[in-house]
């Protein structure tokens, strides 16, 4: 028998070592960045970019207009206030058009060696006013170095990344050109069959983000990676979702109207025919194979929560507890208030758990996990509560339906803690 073939391995999930200039200490730098593998280092988008095609002069400079200069600094050194307790660091750069002052306060011991008379920079900043001098306060600055690379850092679109201490914008750049330069060829198309007619391909898209002709190339390739990102998600979510249908069974919660018809007829109004047309929707599911997860979408007053009971009415006509949590206790108490002039007349019991309120006291006995200690009434019993509801201890048995009032205030992992047969979650749009 032969031996099944090994999965390949992309080139960009290598080290980013692998590029050329990354050792030991700079690939620490970069993992501070979230930067650990070629592909990490290719997707580290800039955060701005400037036009470097043509500097303007320090005289050209604008009231409140941020720019790029190139100038050599002249004069350099620390100044001294309030007795030496308050310090700032200032550079003068010349262009051989105007003198522009550069201040940064809380001067740090390594400005002096940085920036150093004769080197010459980039400054990228606005002025302050227009009185004179010309001053830029905690501008970005770059070091201008001859190189093999230049052409990267000038004439032309630069990228300006996130950074970390001890990286540089000018290395950091460097690096993600050479690392373009080496893998580009490496960067595929997703798995994933999208319609990209209009779009450059992923690995065109990839340089045009870090170093585009036009500015106006920068949202097209921008719009692109985007795809693919939320592609892939939504992918994952279909694959997540097939899973979980595949290995679940649901138990009918649909109900029998035993309940419902009476509860509407005492309601004091109409349902409106959305919310019939959802009801509807949502029986479908409570009645099918599988178990729900059905997100409940409309404006504040559209009548979600009127959705919500008559949902809990058909899985406790089935059987079956249901479980309401809200985010705050001043909501739960709201909900357990209305839900109470509701259901009580219909005989349905009403529970309230929250930190600071219980309307029934758990007892000392240790009982065997998915059974309530206290709880030995028939099921047919609504709890309304916070995520109080589904700490440890508190275990709701037949547990039918949980439904999460504003659910976008609760975490992944807290809405998957509260295990049930359906799940009907309601937001605001």
């Amino acid at each position: 028998m032969n031996p099944p073939p090994e999965k390949l391995v992309s080139p960009l999930a290598a080290p980013v070592a692998s590029v050329w200039g990354v050792g030991e200490e700079r690939a620490k730098l970069l993992a501070r960045l979230n930067v650990f593998t070629v592909e990490d280092l290719l997707l580290h988008a800039p955060r701005r970019y400037e036009d470097r095609r043509k500097f303007l002069s320090i005289r050209e400079l604008k009231l409140s207009e941020p720019a790029t200069v190139r100038g050599k600094i002249v004069a350099a050194g620390i100044k001294r206030f309030r007795g030496g307790s308050r310090t700032m660091f200032e550079c003068v750069f010349d262009d051989g058009t105007a003198r522009l002052h550069c201040r940064w306060w809380q001067a740090q011991a390594w400005m002096p060696d940085w920036y150093t008379v004769g080197r010459e920079f980039l400054i990228y900043g606005k002025l302050d006013d227009e009185k004179k001098p010309r001053v830029f306060t905690h501008p970005e600055t770059e070091l201008v170095e001859a190189g093999d690379d230049e052409f990267v850092h000038v004439n032309r679109i630069v990228p300006v990344y996130p950074l970390t201490e001890g990286l540089t914008a000018r290395v950091l750049r460097s690096l993600i050109w050479r690392a373009l330069e080496k893998f580009e060829d490496e960067i595929a198309e997703p798995d994933i069959k999208l319609d990209l007619k209009l779009f450059p391909a992923r690995a065109n898209a990839v340089r045009m983000i870090h170093f585009p002709n036009e500015l106006t190339d920068v949202e097209f390739a921008r719009q692109r990676l985007a795809l693919d990102e939320f592609a892939a998600l939504q992918f994952q979510i279909q694959s997540r979702r097939k899973k979980f249908e595949a290995l679940s069974k649901a138990l009918p919660c649909g109900g029998d109207n035993r309940l419902m018809k009476p509860f509407l007829a005492q309601l004091g109004f109409k349902l409106t025919a959305a919310q019939a047309s959802v009801l509807k929707e949502i029986r479908a599911d409570m009645g099918g194979a599988h178990p729900m997860r059905r997100l409940l979408q409309g404006d504040v007053g559209s009548g979600k929560t009127a959705v919500a009971a008559c949902s809990a009415l058909m899985a406790i006509e089935s059987g079956f507890n249901v479980a309401l949590m809200a985010p705050t206790e001043i909501l739960a108490e709201q909900h357990f208030r209305n839900f109470s002039k509701w259901f009580e007349p219909l005989g349905i019991k009403i529970e309230l758990q929250t930190g600071s309120r219980k309307t029934f006291e758990p007892t000392t006995t240790k009982v065997p996990r998915g059974k309530l200690a206290n709880f030995n009434r028939q099921p047919s019993t609504l709890f309304i509560g916070t995520h109080a509801l589904f700490t440890a201890g508190f275990d709701l048995p037949m547990l039918g339906l949980v439904i999460i009032d504003e659910q976008h205030k609760f975490g992944v992992t807290q809405r998957e803690t509260a295990g049930a047969q359906r799940k009907l979650s309601a937001s605001c749009s």
